[in-house]
């Protein structure tokens, strides 16, 4: 509880104890003279009421006086015109009590963001020729060393040199299992080195690294406001003076038309006033929309905004990227098929793709270097031109040598013979000879069947896979964690105009698209519900995803989804529930039904509940099973 929020306790508590003095007295027949009356009530008034009457007045002198402050000033003062001391007080009163419980829900639901606000790092320790500096992580260069000790934040993302330790991960992935890690592990910044020293060579700039490219979107996802947030805000601008002149109108008209008691329709104005506050939804559809996006924070989901929160709870068509998606990324060569009638052997069939792959850091480039397990010499290698969604083509010791898909070779004009086993196949020439083809497998990962079935379950209609892969290695993913639909051999470029293609169809609702590589960025910036990995995706990816999965598991995605429509529920019960008792209210108090207490009713009760149903979307965060 902050400063403000104590003050307003003692405010209140104060208040309450004059209130009650006063109102005693004053049904005890004590006050004779209403002077002495109105004297007497103004105290509490003022103790609890100043900070209203001092906003309505700032908000008069800045030309923006139609707000909640302005209203509840102008029904408070009207009701002391009018000889309504007590109500008059009482209506102040349970105004701030109203305030300080949303004060508190908002604080509430920015705790559980506002911790991921602590992963940030005061210092990093700099490994120097005069020994360990410490400096500010903003002034360390890629390639220098730092040491990270026990119980310290890991400040830039970087590679282990020395050490071995458990890293807890918790504040970024809401994963509660540390992670080990030994030298020539990555390790990334806002984590907290568990046990031991650990020493990193960094390979980011503190700008560039996770933990700043995570407060940064933190920082800026109130920017992005929900359709219905934007709503309630227009609605409030137009409706507060309306209501105003409404009121004025009541007050004034039936009086001088139909010569009725002006104390009588000036109460009626002042009930119309003090119900028609849109407080209620001001405030509790933020509040909602706040409380959903830190519950899926809690679970190590980083959600851009409101209006992503909102766009996810449509989500009915989710398509994925394959590897290092729903597969590991952790290629292995699986079998090596030598064109022997050319002369070729499976050895030397090895080291020609893997020096053809030698400028590449794709982990099927890595996995042909680790089965040829021979040196590379890279001073022999030049003339690499690299096609996207094809392979690359490089001039190795004077061989022009190719290694892709079939795609590549169809452009080369080189015959090869088609290999139809499940993985993904590089084709290799020399020459413009066929030197045969190596199968690269990639595991499944474990889970994501069953992320799959949990997404059905939580509104999911249709699941789609594109790949860059051959057909039948798309086709076994696809038939193994029954997916919907497949597309194989697509280029970055046809991704995106496949997603299109799913966003116009019918009754395909929104379309989510989650990869993480650089390659899906295009892709995640086109889908209505962009979805990252965080963890070990890339920057660009993540820069252009509407959500970011800290730790990769796919099957947080049902969770969000489930949040989200949950928090959807809670704004638009919010919305119904404000809108038809202040119309009820209202209705009642013009034509002289409700009095100011049930105005104070339909104004700060009403609030007061949508707050705490707001806060329910705060309690959404649970971790999927098996977590």
């Amino acid at each position: 509880m902050n400063a403000k929020q104590k003050r307003t306790i003692i405010e209140i508590v104060v208040t309450i104890l004059l209130f009650a003095a006063v109102f005693v007295c004053d049904h005890s027949g004590l006050f004779r003279d209403p002077r002495i009356k109105l004297a007497l009530y103004l105290v509490p008034y003022i103790v609890i009421g100043r900070s209203v009457l001092k906003k309505a007045a700032l908000n008069i002198v800045r030309g923006n006086a139609f707000d909640e402050s302005f209203l509840m000033t102008v029904a408070t003062m009207a009701a002391f015109a009018i000889g309504e001391y007590s109500e008059a007080t009482a209506v102040m009163l349970f105004y701030q009590i109203g305030e300080f419980f949303q004060s508190y829900a908002v604080g509430k639901s920015r705790a559980s963001i506002a911790e991921m606000m602590s992963i940030a790092p005061e210092y990093a320790n700099l490994e120097t020729s005069d020994g360990i500096k410490e400096v500010d992580p903003e002034d360390v260069k890629i390639g220098d060393t730092i040491v990270i000790r026990a119980g310290e934040k890991i400040p830039l993302d970087g590679v282990v040199t020395e050490g071995e330790s458990f890293v807890d991960t918790a504040a970024l992935t809401g994963e509660s299992v540390p992670r080990r890690v030994l030298a020539g592990d990555d390790v990334i910044s806002g984590c907290v080195n568990g046990e031991g020293i650990l020493k990193v060579k960094v390979a980011k700039k503190y700008e560039d690294s996770t933990v700043a490219k995570i407060l940064e979107l933190v920082e800026n996802a109130s920017s992005k406001k929900a359709r219905l947030e934007n709503f309630i805000t227009r609605f409030a601008r137009v409706y507060t003076p309306i209501v105003t002149v409404s009121a004025l109108l009541l007050a004034v008209i039936p009086p001088l038309l139909f010569g009725c008691s002006f104390a009588d329709w000036i109460e009626r104005a002042c009930i119309f006033l003090i119900v028609s506050c849109p407080c209620a939804l001001v405030i509790s559809v933020p509040l909602g929309f706040f409380g959903g996006i830190g519950a899926a924070s809690k679970i190590g989901v980083l959600v851009k905004g409101s209006s992503c929160l909102e766009a996810v709870s449509e989500v009915e068509t989710v398509v994925f990227d394959k590897t290092g998606t729903l597969t590991k990324g952790e290629f292995k060569v699986s079998r090596v098929l030598p064109n022997a009638a050319a002369g070729f052997s499976a050895e030397e069939l090895l080291k020609l793709a893997a020096h053809a792959e030698s400028l590449s850091n794709h982990p099927i480039a890595r996995s042909i270097a680790n089965a040829y397990g021979g040196e590379i010499e890279l001073d022999k290698v030049s003339i690499a031109k690299e096609t996207a969604g094809r392979g690359v083509a490089v001039n190795y010791d004077g061989k022009n040598i190719a290694a892709g898909n079939c795609l590549l070779l169809d452009e080369l004009g080189v015959e090869y013979t088609p290999n139809e086993d499940a993985g993904t196949v590089v084709h290799v020439a020399c020459d413009g000879v066929y030197a045969g083809c190596i199968v690269i497998s990639d595991e499944i990962k474990s889970g994501a069947k069953e992320a799959l079935s949990e997404m059905r379950s939580a509104g999911v209609r249709k699941v789609v896979l594109l790949s860059g892969d051959r057909v039948k290695a798309a086709e076994s993913v696809a038939e193994t964690l029954g997916i919907d639909e497949f597309r194989a051999q697509l280029l970055p470029a046809d991704k995106v105009s496949e997603i299109e293609k799913l966003i116009t169809a019918e009754n395909s609702g929104k379309v989510a698209f989650v990869g993480d590589g650089i390659n899906d960025a295009p892709v995640l910036m086109r889908a209505d519900v962009g979805i990252a990995m965080g963890s070990l995706g890339s920057d660009a990816a993540i820069e252009a995803a509407d959500v970011v999965l800290m730790d990769d598991d796919i099957r947080k995605i049902s969770s969000v989804i489930r949040i989200s429509k949950k928090t959807m529920a809670i704004v638009r019960e919010n919305i119904t529930f404000a809108l038809a008792v202040k119309f009820l209210v209202l209705i009642f108090g013009a034509i002289g039904v409700a009095n100011i207490w049930e105005a104070v009713f339909g104004d700060v009760g009403v609030t007061v509940l949508a707050v705490f149903n707001s806060m329910r979307a705060m309690r959404s965060g649970k971790k999927p099973a098996n977590l």
